[in-house]
């Protein structure tokens, strides 16, 4: 499975590409793109969607995995991140690629354990879990691969375990013993 991981931003959008084959974590692609901070709001939006676009066509990812905004001290900033949200997961609604939202909180403890970890914590986490060099990726990109990170260990946590012998049932669901 291939997840496009997306950490929105109505000046800077990190995007991670990430593919999972059975436990294996695999980083395929990573980085950040800068929006015109002189360009008006609706044309970054544009180029949010297209961007987005882009990134679809050149990694056809299976799943779309977006950070939410949950609050702000600014309501004006908060509506710019919403919209900015809303044109990054506009483009793989349209394909019919599955779009999951995560909040901060539920990102931070799937890849550190702790939820209210910052993001230098995040990107060394995320690093050491993909063996990425940790001054190759700026913070909004490892943001946005900790996202696809997080679907990948809720996707595999949600489905179905398939235990190939009574023991190794047993082995994983001790409390049913006897």
């Amino acid at each position: 499975m291939r997840i496009l991981g997306i950490d929105p931003g109505s000046r800077v959008m990190g995007y991670g590409v990430i593919t999972i084959d059975g436990t294996a974590e695999t980083y395929d692609a990573g980085g950040s793109i800068r929006l015109d901070t002189n360009a008006s709001h609706q044309k970054r939006l544009q180029t949010i969607y297209r961007e987005v676009e882009a990134l679809l066509d050149e990694h056809l990812p299976d799943a779309c995995a977006v950070e939410m905004p949950v609050y702000g001290r600014n309501p004006q900033s908060m509506l710019k991140l919403g919209r900015a949200q809303a044109a990054a997961m506009l483009p793989p609604l349209n394909r019919a690629i599955p779009v999951t939202e995560y909040t901060p909180k539920a990102v931070k403890k799937s890849v550190t354990g702790n939820g209210n970890a910052s993001k230098q914590q995040v990107a060394y986490m995320v690093c050491a879990m993909l063996s990425l060099q940790t001054d190759t990726l700026g913070l909004d990109a490892t943001d946005a691969i900790a996202v696809a990170l997080c679907h990948a260990h809720r996707h595999t946590a949600d489905a179905p375990q398939r235990h190939t012998d009574w023991a190794s049932f047993l082995r994983a669901n001790p409390d049913r013993q006897g």
